[in-house]
């Protein structure tokens, strides 16, 4: 059984338009389905400690999907989680101010989503990111938060699960 745990942006929550979506598309696939809620957490560190305490239990063959703060999160707890694929959107990677805090890339599959027209996450950030560890970046004609590329990102999804090894 697969497991998919997704994690919201920093201005989102937990069962926004495109987790929503993303959910149905995974659940049509046979996977078991949650979303950590992480309003009202500020601090990526924080948020990281959250989904490890709420997800270190699962033995599920898990993938972990984020959005924004939450492909930052997702990214900095795929090891310790043992995660066997990582799924981001447009992720917080590299941010000025915070290039430090940057997850080093899990050695894993990892596909990333990003949208030529982002004016929050700079798309060069994902493509820098994706260079390092040799993570599938699919660019594609959208903005930060996604949501008129919805169907193109669970074609992506959808083939990333089916094709990610046990």
């Amino acid at each position: 059984m697969t497991t998919v745990i997704f994690s919201h942006g920093q201005e989102s929550g937990p069962w926004g338009t495109k987790i929503r979506a993303m959910a149905e598309c995974v659940k049509n696939l046979g996977c078991k389905v949650d979303s950590i809620d992480y309003q009202g957490i500020a601090d990526p560190t924080e948020r990281v400690a959250k989904l490890v305490s709420e997800c270190g239990h699962i033995d599920d063959r898990l993938i972990l999907v984020g959005s924004s703060m939450g492909g930052h999160v997702a990214t900095a707890a795929a090891a310790e989680l043992g995660a066997a694929g990582l799924f981001v959107l447009a992720p917080a990677y590299y941010m000025e101010g915070y290039e430090s805090l940057t997850p080093v890339p899990p050695s894993i599959p990892i596909c990333i989503v990003h949208g030529w027209n982002d004016d929050i996450v700079p798309v060069e950030n994902s493509i820098r990111f994706a260079q390092s560890c040799s993570a599938t970046l699919h660019l594609v004609d959208g903005d930060h938060r996604l949501t008129g590329n919805i169907d193109e990102i669970n074609e992506y999804l959808r083939f990333f699960i089916t094709t990610t090894s046990e």
